[in-house]
């Protein structure tokens, strides 16, 4: 058997962080597995689908590196065959027409209601002839499902789950104006679709069981299922916006890395061992339902910080050199130059130790690339003072002397400069720190002297001598 997965989101909005945990977990599983992982856009609801929220839905999924297999699916496009097949349960008598008014629908409600019993469907055209079918009105379609007996789901992530069938009624196929609902359309593109393997949130355990039904009345196989729990915050709460609960595209928009978003999902309610960093190749090789948790996980920003720390020092310099780039010149409102890229590519080795995100490090490269004078911030104005102005004009002299302007050079002609004039090494170091960089945070000031040139750097040491 080729297991197929698959991933059917709704575009009513943008691929949700969740969303994309599944799909990377029917991802992982197809590609485990040698098998296939197809994209269905779930896209019946006509005034809430957008084609915006498809295009975020297929940028986000690329984005996190999930290819699938073939062109995305569109079930509104299938709608035809949706109804073709409530039209054959309903010719085999395992579905029937109900003609329940609105009015008649509710006062069923109400009075189920007023008695304490659960307010379902009860059936009343199931056994009725369509001699009294009311004139002039529109039927649904309804599923003839089992009231007897029960619906038995052995689920590979939350095990063995049974529902008594007298609980499920009967659920609507196609509705009074002929299209076909929910339930009928995944159940029908699942079999057409040839899927394997139902991976998705446990909020769908109720709709599966319904789904099962309408497997059984058409006499198609059962694809396996398995019900992720839902993602939580750090506190324990269901997951909503002040915890993460974010477009995917936002993550990037924070400055993750896709490989670092792609294991910190992976890593939440799935586990292999007590391993946290976990390639995409290596995940692929480990991947496996029955080691999902049945228990909710929690989403934890500063987990997330560390594995994107770990992935940015990983990260070749080049690439991180053109993601910081829109980021600065967006900031300088300027065009950076080939002369700015290679000065970063330079400094990226540097820079990206420091890093947790793609933010963080486009905010420490700034001063690279920033237009004479610099801005300096609070704390390093404060090292300006008329003891540090002076300082620095003498290290003006001593760096305009240096005949190898190298860190290791540079960061001796300052030592001998401070042990000469009675000062400690950091005395002299914080000025100059705070002249070339206009911050009193960087990479190892001799190295950023260096990676500037002489020029720039004397310029800069100048620039901060003369401020007042």
């Amino acid at each position: 058997m080729t297991v197929v997965t698959r991933f059917a989101p709704s575009p009513t909005g943008f691929l949700h962080i969740g969303g994309g945990r599944t799909a990377l977990f029917n991802w992982l599983y197809a590609k485990r597995m040698g098998g296939k992982f197809l994209l269905r856009i779930e896209d019946t609801d006509r005034q809430r689908s957008t084609q915006a929220a498809v295009d975020a839905i297929l940028d986000g999924l690329q984005w996190l590196g999930l290819d699938w297999d073939g062109e995305a699916v569109s079930q509104f496009e299938r709608k035809d065959r949706h109804a073709e097949v409530a039209h054959q349960m309903l010719a085999a008598g395992k579905a029937y027409r109900c003609y329940c008014s609105p009015e008649e629908l509710e006062q069923m409600r109400a009075a189920q209601k007023a008695a304490g019993q659960p307010m379902r469907y009860d059936g009343r055209w199931r056994d009725r002839p369509e001699s009294d079918a009311p004139a002039g009105v529109a039927p649904v379609i309804r599923l003839k499902a089992p009231q007897e007996g029960q619906t038995v789901l052995k689920d590979l992530v939350q095990g063995e789950v049974t529902v008594q069938n007298a609980q499920l009624d009967d659920l609507i196929l196609l509705r009074a104006d002929g299209t076909p609902t929910y339930l009928l359309a995944v159940v029908v593109d699942d079999h057409d679709m040839g899927v394997t393997h139902v991976v998705r949130g446990d909020d769908h355990l109720t709709n599966t069981f319904r789904q099962i039904q309408i497997f059984n009345a058409m006499g198609w196989d059962l694809p396996q299922f398995g019900h992720i729990p839902l993602i939580h915050g750090a506190d324990g709460a269901k997951l909503s916006k002040r915890h993460g609960a974010l477009g995917v595209d936002a993550y990037r928009d924070l400055g993750y890395l896709p490989e670092a978003v792609r294991n910190y999902l992976m890593r939440l309610g799935w586990s292999h061992g007590d391993e946290e960093i976990i390639s995409t190749e290596q995940a692929i090789e480990w991947f496996d339902l029955e080691s999902i948790g049945r228990s909710p996980s929690r989403f934890d920003f500063a987990k997330l910080d560390n594995l994107n720390a770990h992935y940015m020092r990983q990260a070749d310099d080049a690439r991180l050199v053109g993601l910081v780039v829109p980021r600065l010149e967006a900031d300088l409102g300027r065009a950076l130059s080939d002369s700015d890229r290679a000065l970063l590519t330079r400094a990226m080795n540097g820079l990206k130790q420091r890093a947790r995100t793609v933010v963080d490090l486009a905010q420490s490269a700034r001063f690279y690339v920033a237009t004479r004078p610099l801005a300096y911030d609070e704390k390093a104005s404060a090292l300006l003072d008329e003891k540090g102005r002076g300082l620095l004009k003498e290290l003006a002299d001593q760096f305009a002397r240096e005949t190898d302007f190298t860190a290791a050079a540079l960061e001796a002609r300052v030592r001998a400069f401070a042990e000469a004039s009675g000062e400690k090494l950091g005395k002299v170091a914080q000025p100059l720190r705070a002249a070339l960089t206009g911050s009193t945070v960087s990479p190892p000031i001799f190295e950023v002297a260096e990676l500037l040139g002489r020029e720039e750097t004397l310029s800069r040491i100048r620039d901060a001598a003369g401020a007042a």
